[in-house]
């Protein structure tokens, strides 16, 4: 049986989220760089990807390895990213949705430098949603992350991991079933 068929129904707030995922240079997040960024809004139709010009000096050995390898797009400006994330954002300050907020949103707040954010001020912590419906959310990259995409009925091989475009619209996906929404 599938393990979410007998867990609580998880009941969001609010339904003016955006789910957003980065890809950054090192884990360290005082040096650690923005590399990239996908956003996508809850009923999946709209979607924002971009990738960022970076110091390549200060690329941690694992992210050389399994995210460099990956962007092959324009590299674009930091004024140009808060830009296209405030035009995609629009004037609501939807809430975020990140999976690991400590790098994701400290690399966020690093981009905004001080600016207004065009987002509602508390950020939506994706992992902490798991741990509180009872979910392991330290997922690893060996068949442990298969299985664990299995229980949502979520093949991840159709995903390329590490892509920030691709991870938001697996935590989308992710999202959806836990809340069991249909929005399409």
């Amino acid at each position: 049986m599938n393990r979410l068929n007998t867990m609580k129904k998880f009941i969001p707030f609010s339904d003016d989220i955006v789910f957003f995922d980065a890809e950054f240079t090192d884990l360290d997040v005082v040096r650690g760089e923005l590399m990239s960024v996908g956003m996508m809004s809850l009923d999946g139709k709209r979607e924002l990807y971009f990738e960022l010009a970076y110091n390549k000096d200060a690329v941690s050995e694992w992210t050389h390895e399994f995210v460099e390898p990956y962007l092959i797009g324009e590299k674009i400006t930091q004024a140009e990213a808060r830009e296209k994330i405030r035009a995609f954002c629009g004037k609501s300050e939807p809430h975020l949705v990140a999976t690991v907020n400590q790098y994701d949103m400290v690399m966020w707040h690093k981009l905004f430098n001080g600016e207004k954010e065009p987002i509602n001020h508390i950020p939506i912590d994706f992992a902490s949603i798991l741990f509180g419906m009872g979910l392991n959310p330290a997922r690893r990259l060996d068949d442990d992350k298969e299985k664990f995409f299995a229980q949502f009925d979520i093949d991840i091989t159709k995903y390329k991991l590490h892509n920030a475009l691709e991870d938001v619209r697996l935590m989308r996906d992710a999202y959806l079933a836990l809340s069991e929404k249909s929005i399409h």
